[in-house]
């Protein structure tokens, strides 16, 4: 863990409840997906509507699969987000707009060379993004100390501590995790989640593990 703060994100948000949670319980960013195949899409209007009740201070991700650069422009022309979040390969073929920076996710078995890594943020995730499934932790533990690394990938209130602990990342990420229904997000669960992250993280920071777990 580097010696700063946790970067705690809510993927998924569909809902003006939903941010607002997000936002109370002391999150550093909110995820909107771009994805026809996921419960979580937004339509451009609906996430332009939503991204303005987002307050300066949090960050905007802009949520993609394999996206053509005509929907990646319009949506960020939608949310004005601080970060574009696709699969590194997208990355290639695509143009992201100048003033926002890239979020590449590696999926567990398949994240390059940490020398290509070192001094970045990106986000390590299951093969399947949004379905509950754990990244290999070992992986990700072996990356963290090479750049800034999120975990994403069947985190949830009851297991972000033992992550954090044993990952020591940059940064956390949950959606299905946040969920009371697939794709419905749950305040008290968010509340929860946000909590025990930013516990753990600055139990981790000052180095105070006796009272972690």
């Amino acid at each position: 863990m580097k010696d700063a703060r946790l970067w705690i994100k809510v993927c998924g948000l569909r809902t003006v409840d939903a941010i607002e949670a997000t936002v109370e319980a002391g999150a550093d960013a909110v995820g909107f997906v771009f994805h026809e195949g996921s419960p979580r899409n937004l339509e451009l209007e609906a996430a332009r509507a939503l991204a303005d009740v987002v307050p300066t201070h949090v960050d905007k991700v802009a949520v993609f699969m394999h996206p053509t650069q005509a929907l990646l422009d319009a949506a960020v022309a939608a949310v004005r987000p601080g970060w574009v979040q696709t699969d590194a390969d997208d990355f290639g073929r695509l143009r992201v707009p100048e003033g926002v920076r890239a979020l590449p996710v590696y999926r567990t078995g398949t994240a390059t060379a940490p020398e290509n890594l070192r001094g970045r943020r990106f986000l390590l995730e299951s093969a399947r993004s949004g379905a509950g499934e754990r990244a290999d932790w070992n992986e990700a533990a072996a990356l963290a100390s090479v750049g800034e690394l999120v975990l994403a990938g069947g985190l949830d209130a009851g297991n972000v501590a033992e992550a954090i602990t044993s990952v020591r990342p940059f940064g956390v990420d949950v959606s299905s995790g946040v969920e009371r229904t697939r794709g419905v997000k749950d305040p008290a669960l968010i509340r929860d989640f946000v909590s025990t992250a930013r516990k753990m993280g600055t139990l981790l920071v000052s180095g105070d593990l006796t009272k972690a777990l």
